[in-house]
């Protein structure tokens, strides 16, 4: 049975990252600058919207970018 111990681990540390992240999805949908930024393409017609969120996307890239290579730094110490 300790054979699978590394891996039950695994699994809930990837579930608890996957439930942090649809959470962080979750409060930036309700702000009001993501997908208002310019350079975020959005198309209006009757009874549909489309949102490309272009610039949003890369700000939010870059930001987790420097959030993960400080999580990394601080781990490899």
């Amino acid at each position: 049975m300790n054979g699978l111990e590394p891996l039950a681990k695994l699994m809930v540390a990837m579930g608890l990252a996957i439930a942090v992240l649809g959470g962080l999805v979750w409060l930036l949908s309700k702000t009001a600058f993501f997908g208002q930024l310019p350079g975020d393409i959005r198309i209006e017609r009757d009874g549909f919207t489309c949102l490309i969120p272009v610039v949003s996307s890369i700000i939010l890239s870059i930001l987790l970018t420097i959030v993960l290579n400080v999580i990394v730094r601080i781990i490899n110490r």
